[in-house]
């Protein structure tokens, strides 16, 4: 009995060594929807989870819905309260794959590679394909990209008093660097 849990143990610790995890509790993501002629309507979070394994190019991303800022007050406090209703949906999350993903491939000079998964947000899952270029320094994958959602899509309402100051399609931009 002892000499299987040592072995077990043992083979625990090899796995976990050569798991080759990337991780980040920093990313940034920034968000776009303002339209011509109206004030800005933009926010960005710079405190996104995020994590890849280098072996199956599995990505998983956590943004906490109040760590969005805005550059006007009174718009954060809308956006959390009116639109994507933080209390009760405090989190947006993504789980999905780098296609044709190999670490050990991945250069300085990077790659474009498509990210496919499900982004769920207000409640609401939705699929999305997404082109990033992926860059490694040294220990460090960099993961740059950029897509567009449509708030309907998530349920989040739009009210008709504002919907002309606010694009149908919001832009999504994002930055992770992840170490190893």
């Amino acid at each position: 009995m002892k000499k299987n849990t040592l072995l077990l143990f043992a083979f625990m610790m090899v796995t976990a060594l050569y798991a080759q995890k990337y991780t980040t509790k920093t990313g940034n993501i920034k968000f776009e929807a303002s339209m011509p002629s109206f004030e800005e309507v933009a926010a960005e979070n710079k405190t996104a989870s995020a994590v890849v394994v280098g072996e199956t190019g599995d990505i998983a991303v956590l943004a906490l819905m109040k760590g969005f800022r805005f550059k006007v007050a009174l718009m954060e406090e809308h956006f959390n309260e009116n639109y994507v209703e933080s209390d009760k949906y405090p989190k947006a999350t993504f789980k999905g794959k780098i296609e044709g993903f190999d670490v050990s491939k991945v250069t300085a000079d990077g790659k474009n590679y498509t990210i496919t998964g499900d982004l769920t947000l207000h409640g609401k899952t939705k699929h999305i394909t997404d082109s990033a270029k992926i860059t490694r320094q040294g220990n460090t994958l960099v993961i740059t990209g950029a897509f567009e959602v449509v708030p309907a899509d998530f349920d989040i309402e739009i009210p008709s008093l504002v919907s002309k100051k606010i694009a149908d399609k919001i832009k999504v931009s994002y930055t992770f660097q992840l170490n190893k």
